[in-house]
């Protein structure tokens, strides 16, 4: 394991790769996409783009995918207040037991804002299914991050709308490099070619599922049906030269967004602002800092690395602190939901701990995996 040189990305992120100079791949594109960025040329190709699925007054312009957090408060602004498009926001939510309160009013604040919206909600027992079956292979998002990415192209096929904003993507702040080998950085059509949706593959459900009706939420459209209904999806992260948590927090903050209370010791969100409509967020977190080395807290300062409001050294110290924080609590709760105890829980997360990077602790009330490795440096 080692660390890129200008920010704390190691070599255990998916995908990365270190040039000679030992930066990696998100800092070797930023670099290039700040030295080569041009918002008047940037905001016309955008202009240009919606200029072609701009519709009659009688219908939306385009969907945007919202979860009423951070991030879709603020491109649901600039979309409707920037380029002056009239918006259709779609949320494909969790069930009762999972959204918080906090998701909830931050959901009703877009409506307060006077956007259209509609929210779709797959069946509980089968997302219960599925979340589980996802915990039990490393990663309880698979099945709720299928629903989530197949709503906005079922929907905008059911409502004969053409584009589709996705915020992250495309633009190296994201590491999301299949996206960036590509030729136009801002088109989101091969998401389904990504580590989210796996080539769209429902074959790990069938053990689990066998009224395949029941998994109609979660099938992405086929490249067939795309280009049959001339759907595009579009990453507006390409076009915003200040696309970050923070920036993207403190906009939507502005305009009504509520942040998370609990303290990063207890959540290991440093500024309280990321999946504000669910807890568990934080326990996958904490499962991926063991995984991989790293956590939220990382994700969060190599953004203002990268954008020059922190120094590496001061942030190191940030992520050696509070990185990979989980309260019980949250760990409590997620066990509650799938029907399972503790000890169970924690041998399932053992299995995917990497050996390598982390030390088991046999101290209570103590953190459960040591770090063998120091932040900033590596092994």
């Amino acid at each position: 394991m080692k660390y890129c040189k200008n920010c704390l990305e190691p070599s255990t992120f998916p995908i990365t790769k270190f040039n000679k100079k030992g930066l990696c791949s998100t800092c070797q594109y930023y670099l290039k996409f700040i030295k080569n960025f041009d918002e008047g040329q940037k905001l016309q190709i955008l202009k240009e783009i919606t200029q072609k699925y701009k519709n009659s007054k009688n219908t939306f312009d385009c969907i945007i995918g919202v979860s009423g957090g951070k991030d879709s408060t603020r491109q649901a602004l600039w979309i409707r207040d920037k380029l002056k498009l009239r918006p259709l926001l779609v949320c494909c939510t969790y069930p009762p037991e999972q959204l918080t309160d906090l998701g909830a009013r931050n959901l009703s604040n877009l409506i307060k804002l006077g956007f259209d919206l509609i929210v779709t909600a797959p069946g509980p027992q089968t997302w219960k299914k599925l979340l589980k079956k996802g915990f039990y292979g490393g990663n309880y998002l698979r099945g709720p991050e299928l629903a989530l990415y197949s709503s906005l192209p079922q929907i905008a096929i059911k409502y004969n709308i053409k584009l589709i904003f996705w915020g992250e993507g495309g633009n190296g702040k994201t590491t999301d490099i299949t996206t960036i080998v590509k030729k136009k950085e801002y088109d989101g059509n091969l998401l389904r070619k990504q580590d989210t949706l796996k080539n769209c593959d429902l074959s790990w459900t069938k053990d689990i599922i066998e009224d395949e009706a029941k998994l109609i939420p979660y099938k992405y459209p086929t490249e067939r049906d795309f280009v049959k209904n001339k759907i595009q999806i579009i990453y507006l992260g390409w076009f915003m030269k200040d696309w970050s948590i923070l920036n993207n927090a403190k906009y939507s903050s502005l305009n009504g967004l509520k942040l998370r209370s609990d303290v990063v010791e207890n959540t290991g969100d440093l500024y309280g602002s990321m999946a504000l409509d669910e807890d568990w967020v934080i326990v996958n977190q904490m499962i991926k800092y063991y995984k991989f080395g790293f956590g939220r807290v990382t994700d969060y300062l190599n953004y203002e690395i990268r954008q020059g409001k922190i120094k590496r050294e001061d942030a190191i110290k940030l992520v050696e602190k509070y990185d990979g924080k989980c309260d019980p609590k949250y760990i409590r709760s997620f066990c509650n939901y799938i029907n399972i105890s503790e000890s169970e829980f924690w041998s399932t997360v053992s299995n995917f701990v990497n050996k390598k990077l982390f030390t088991l602790n046999n101290k209570k009330d103590s953190e459960k995996y040591l770090p063998k490795f120091k932040v900033g440096i590596g092994l």
